[in-house]
């Protein structure tokens, strides 16, 4: 639990986490252009994610994948909708999101100039 607690103090990792609550699985692309981060820091926070159990990944030819643990903290899940989801900037994340995910992942990816194979 403590590593957890850990991987959820960056809000970026917040944010990842509650784009996911939303989403069933996101290529690593369209949470990079969430973010507006470098890929290789997106890449860092999925791993302290990961770590910590609350994400799991897939890899799809070059594409890779991300969805909340299929062991999720139910607890930490029913927070993230209550008080999480309400946010301003959560909310924006939401409609961002949408416009995203509109997006083929390949065409995505392409405007990043490289593969989303990057874990």
């Amino acid at each position: 639990m403590l590593q957890q607690t850990k991987a959820l103090a960056d809000g970026n990792r917040l944010r990842i986490i509650a784009a996911l609550s939303r989403f069933p699985e996101l290529c690593v692309c369209q949470i990079t252009e969430l973010l507006g981060l470098a890929m290789a820091t997106v890449s860092r926070h999925m791993g302290v994610l990961q770590n910590a159990g609350l994400v799991e990944s897939r890899k799809d030819g070059r594409w890779v994948y991300y969805s909340l643990a299929s062991d999720f903290p139910v607890k930490l899940k029913l927070w993230i909708e209550a008080d999480l989801m309400p946010s301003p900037e959560i909310e924006a994340d939401r409609v961002r999101l949408d416009e995203i995910t509109a997006i083929q992942v390949e065409e995505l990816c392409r405007k990043k100039a490289g593969p989303c194979d990057q874990e």
